[in-house]
């Protein structure tokens, strides 16, 4: 039997996602056990009720009518995706950002629409109140020209305020920005910035994990957030009420382990409340220059120089397989420090024993360290 064609890879992954009540972290188990998609789809209910966490409710959608919509529904999306130039990205795949798969909850596909790198060297997200004043107009402005010398890759969520003006100021300053949206590709939210999306599919892309046709739903915002902290090395709060979908940012990007800033506002204005209480209890720096946010993310070119900071050895992803190179983004990301094996399983989000080996195959490589006690450390 030959082996199925990346399109024919692609058509039974989409078709698992589309599955109703099959979500990410579902999704990767069964991939664990499956090994690929189509097995998984195609294993009978025996089977699956011995994967640990499916039970009737997920073997009558597995092996019921659902399945089948779920396939004709796959069969029509990639059409779609190839007419309008859509890019549908698995995450087992090499294109998957490397960022997101450091985070436990990961989406299991993406669809992108851009020609950005959504694995740029550096990436910052830059997020905030829809009802921004002046001064937070005016700090959004001087935070993107800001890192102008850096080139970052800038994301945000395409709302009113804040967001928008991060992306418009990238876009005239001639930095890559990306969208992340809580609704599918085809559906632009808000509509009045559809201008600005259309400019940013040239000049950076548009990203999400929901499927054509998804509407702007009000759960799907904070798992939109989610993915703009996964995507950012830092994330910015430059304006934010004391509750809010930029602090949903903030609080998932201290979750995941990543840096936060918030720019400092008046004591007596509203829209400052959420970032003055984030710097006064400690779960972000205080943002006032460029050089802040540099210092933190070790963007500072005289760090380098001093030799005080060592940049991560770097490791193209044409060069391994996808779960090699999730197991390099895993350890890259640990900034020079050991990894225990069951660690680097769970982080890479794939089962024990294939981590053994692989590793074992990067050691012969010269890519991984063994050290005892189940210790490995990227080289």
């Amino acid at each position: 039997m030959s082996a199925p064609t990346p399109s024919e890879t692609l058509f039974h992954e989409l078709a698992l996602t589309l599955l109703p009540g099959i979500g990410p972290q579902l999704t990767r188990q069964l991939m664990s056990y499956g090994g690929a998609a189509k097995n998984v789809l195609a294993m009978p209910a025996g089977k699956l009720r011995r994967i640990p966490g499916v039970g009737d409710a997920t073997v009558k959608i597995l092996t019921g009518p659902e399945r089948e919509t779920a396939l004709r529904k796959a069969e029509h999306d990639l059409r779609k995706a190839e007419k309008d130039g859509v890019e549908i990205i698995f995450y087992t795949s090499k294109r998957f950002p490397s960022r997101l798969k450091l985070i436990p909850d990961t989406p299991a596909l993406l669809y992108y629409q851009g020609s950005a790198d959504l694995n740029a060297p550096k990436t910052v997200a830059i997020v905030g109140t829809r009802q921004a004043t002046d001064y937070g107009r005016e700090q959004t402005e001087r935070l993107v020209r800001g890192l102008l010398p850096h080139r970052p890759l800038v994301v945000s969520g395409l709302a009113y305020g804040i967001d928008i003006l991060a992306h418009r100021v990238a876009l005239q300053e001639g930095l890559d920005t990306v969208g992340v949206m809580a609704t599918g590709l085809d559906i632009i939210y808000p509509a009045a910035h559809r201008k600005t999306a259309e400019k940013m599919r040239e000049q950076g892309g548009l990203l999400t994990e929901f499927p054509f046709g998804t509407p702007p739903d009000r759960y799907n915002f904070p798992a939109r957030n989610r993915i703009i902290a996964g995507l950012a090395d830092g994330t910015v709060v430059v304006e934010a009420a004391i509750k809010g979908g930029a602090l949903i940012t903030a609080e998932l990007a201290l979750s995941y382990d990543r840096d936060v800033l918030a720019v400092p506002g008046n004591l007596g204005s509203a829209a400052s409340e959420g970032c003055n209480a984030l710097i006064k209890n400690n779960k972000a720096a205080l943002y006032a220059e460029p050089a802040d946010l540099e210092q933190l993310l070790n963007w500072d070119a005289a760090l380098h120089q001093s030799g005080k900071f060592k940049p991560t050895p770097c490791y193209s992803p044409d060069d391994f397989s996808a779960d090699e190179f999730g197991l390099i983004t895993v350890l890259a990301a640990a900034g020079g420090r050991e990894e225990q094996m069951d660690e680097l399983a769970w982080k890479a989000q794939l089962p024990i024993y294939a981590v053994a080996s692989l590793l074992l195959g990067l050691e012969f490589r010269g890519v991984v360290r063994a050290l005892p006690g189940k210790k490995f450390l990227l080289i």
